[in-house]
């Protein structure tokens, strides 16, 4: 396993009697897990055998889990891929864990503090940046507010509360 990871989703239970388990999905769609033969659920390596939406949260198989017992046992455990395991991205795109760890600087390149989280809760991208005296603020990732610029993000400060 590489040094950096991606998590795509969480166990949240088991589903039915055969070893399924319900996931809450981290990625784009319960479909854009089906790019991964192989992931790692907590310190296992296991081979996904399907994935499919199921009611709010998607439903997987893994082949080396086969009871109810077995998939209730995962239930916590993170589901994540090698970084390099990721689709490659277009001009323009991003993967949220590429963000974190940026650093923020105005457009004078004075620092303003780091990116330590990025949040959707629908309406877009939202940055939490933690500023060098510790307290954090969210800014809204759009072009002139928060922008992306040679590794790292440009704030326009009035948005930094």
């Amino acid at each position: 396993m590489s040094d950096q990871t991606v998590t795509l989703a969480a166990i949240i239970g088991a589903h039915g009697i055969g070893g399924e388990v319900r996931l809450k999905l981290f990625a784009e769609s319960a479909d854009s897990l089906k790019n991964y033969e192989a992931v790692r659920v907590g310190d296992r390596q296991l081979t996904l055998k399907s994935v499919k939406a199921g009611g709010g949260a998607a439903i997987a198989r893994f082949a080396e889990i086969s009871d109810r017992t077995a998939a209730e046992a995962l239930r916590g455990q993170l589901v994540t891929v090698d970084r390099s395991a990721l689709p490659p991205l277009e001009e323009g795109e991003y993967y949220h864990a590429d963000l974190i760890g940026l650093p923020v600087r105005d457009s004078g390149g004075e620092p303003l503090g780091k990116v330590v989280a990025v949040e959707n809760f629908g309406a877009g991208d939202i940055l939490e940046i933690e500023k060098p005296d510790g307290k954090r603020s969210m800014v809204p990732f759009r072009e002139n507010i928060a922008d992306m610029a040679d590794g790292h993000i440009i704030v326009d400060p009035v948005f930094l509360a």
